[in-house]
């Protein structure tokens, strides 16, 4: 065991005005096996490459460990699998690579292939594997879910969870759940670790944003009934001073010096109510900074004019002479939010290209609606470049109505002036579904929707599909997310 030191860590990108970090410190038990969770965009990925020295920075990082990044980026995949590894892990031991390969239900002849030619999550289980067995590393492990099927989630989690020594960043609330002991949270104005799996830190974190929330209330309250106390004594005291330049009803002598006195006395009086505003006042200040915003997002579909919009009979596609998948069956109707599930490769992104009108070679029964309109989310992003603004334009939706959106998903301002290219993939993804909330359609279809995007936004998402049970066809691995929205499973 040893420490990982942070020590008044600050760094911004060089020409940002923005600081990603500010004067931060805390400390890392290099047998911790960290979650770590924050909106997209907060400086996740950015404090990985700070640990690896791969930016300036002001401020202190100390360890006694070696950093390893995860996704590592194999150069030579012309290579054998044996090979690759033996590169990250050149100590390790034939034994050792079986031994780890069989705890993730990897058949050993992977070893032998060209790394090409493994499967993306065949390839990620490669790698992991090889960085585990570098002597004295401790693993910076950046989103390894992407493109994982669940079953491939499920054995990843269950690896990891016999590992220690690492930082997990993943949004994947039961993967998380199943193989961390400590998560580390970027927060809107600080960082901090808590001990336990997300779940119990976000059953933290709402207790703590409901006392906050309770505090500023009362706070208010008081604030308000203060200014009222505060005026009345500064008028009462206004009065009683001016009364020295007058006469009593009776026309005896005024005493002035007793006025005075009793002026004096109401005016502090005030003073004393104002301090006490202004306590309240500092004290609600310094509420509410870490309340993440998560307002409700709306969705409006339009409705089709019969019940069932598609339907397969025994459908099957092909790519070339190669059945990509066969004898598929099953029907759209209004209100349906169907999973669609199935290994990688099992052609559930060839079944959304059919139904969304690509040139697809498929034998069996298609039908689709006449007239039938549909907004579709791609895995892929690489596409966005350019502003929001023309984005809205070209694609034809309300750019105020697509911004609000962003602001909703916590895009801030600034975001709204820079380049997509610059964003973040959470962010990317956000952009997509955005669009997608502002099209007038009959149905969505989302391929992987949540690839990157942080655990908040994707309650909110949640949310909306539930409160407006839209009619949708999607695929998606994050098991939490399938299970509270689904309201029907298809498994190819």
């Amino acid at each position: 065991m040893s420490l990982i030191n942070v020590t008044n860590l600050t760094f911004a990108y060089e020409g940002s005005y923005d600081t990603v970090f500010e004067n931060i410190s805390f400390q890392i038990d290099t047998d911790w096996k960290l979650g770590f969770t924050g909106r997209n965009g907060r400086g996740k990925t950015t404090f990985l490459n700070l640990l690896l020295g791969k930016y300036k920075y002001v401020g202190n990082i100390s360890a006694n460990v070696t950093f390893e990044y995860f996704p590592y980026e194999v150069k030579e995949q012309e290579n054998f699998t044996i090979d690759v590894i033996k590169e990250i892990s050149p100590n390790s031991m034939d034994w050792e690579i079986m031994k780890e390969l069989s705890l993730l239900d990897v058949e050993e002849d992977i070893l032998y292939r060209q790394f090409y030619t493994l499967s993306k999550g065949e390839q990620t289980k490669a790698l992991l594997v090889a960085m585990f067995l570098k002597e004295n590393s401790f693993l910076l492990i950046d989103e390894p879910t992407n493109h994982l099927d669940a079953e491939s989630r499920k054995k990843l989690s269950n690896y990891l969870k016999r590992k220690k020594g690492f930082i997990l960043i993943s949004h994947d609330r039961s993967f998380l759940d199943n193989c961390i002991d400590h998560i580390l949270s970027i927060n809107k104005t600080n960082i901090e670790i808590q001990k336990g799996d997300f779940s119990s830190w976000w059953e933290n974190k709402k207790r703590q944003d409901s006392f906050e929330l309770a505090e500023n209330e009362k706070l208010k309250k008081d604030i308000n009934r203060l200014s009222k106390s505060a005026k009345q004594s500064s008028n009462w005291s206004h009065e009683v001073e001016k009364s020295k330049k007058g006469t009593t009803n009776s026309g005896s002598k005024l005493d002035k010096g007793y006025v005075g006195h009793k002026a004096a006395k109401i005016m502090k009086r005030s003073k004393s109510i104002e301090n006490r505003q202004q306590g309240a006042i500092d004290e609600k200040s310094k509420l509410l900074k870490n309340i993440e915003s998560s307002d409700s997002l709306k969705i409006s579909q339009l409705v089709y004019h019969k019940n069932k919009l598609v339907e397969l009979e025994n459908v099957s596609i092909f790519y070339g002479d190669t059945i990509v998948c066969e004898d598929v069956g099953f029907s759209i109707e209004q209100g349906d939010r169907i999973s669609l599930k199935g290994k990688n490769g099992s052609g559930k992104s060839s079944i959304i290209k059919l139904i969304c009108g690509k040139n697809i070679k498929y034998t069996g029964t298609f039908r689709k609606g006449s007239e039938l309109r549909i907004s579709y989310v791609s895995q892929d992003t690489s596409h966005l470049k350019g502003n929001l603004t023309d984005y809205a334009l070209e694609n034809n939706i309300d750019e105020s109505l697509f911004k609000s959106i962003l602001r909703k998903l916590d895009f801030s301002r600034i975001q709204f002036e820079k380049d997509m290219s610059s964003f973040s993939g959470g962010q990317k993804k956000k952009v997509l579904i955005a669009k997608s909330l502002c099209e007038k359609v009959h149905l969505h279809i989302w391929d992987e929707p949540l690839n990157f995007i942080d655990v908040i936004s994707r309650m909110q998402i949640e949310q909306l599909l539930l409160e407006y049970s839209p009619t949708l066809l999607f695929v998606e691995h994050d098991s939490e997310f399938c299970k509270n929205v689904a309201t029907k499973f298809f498994e190819l």
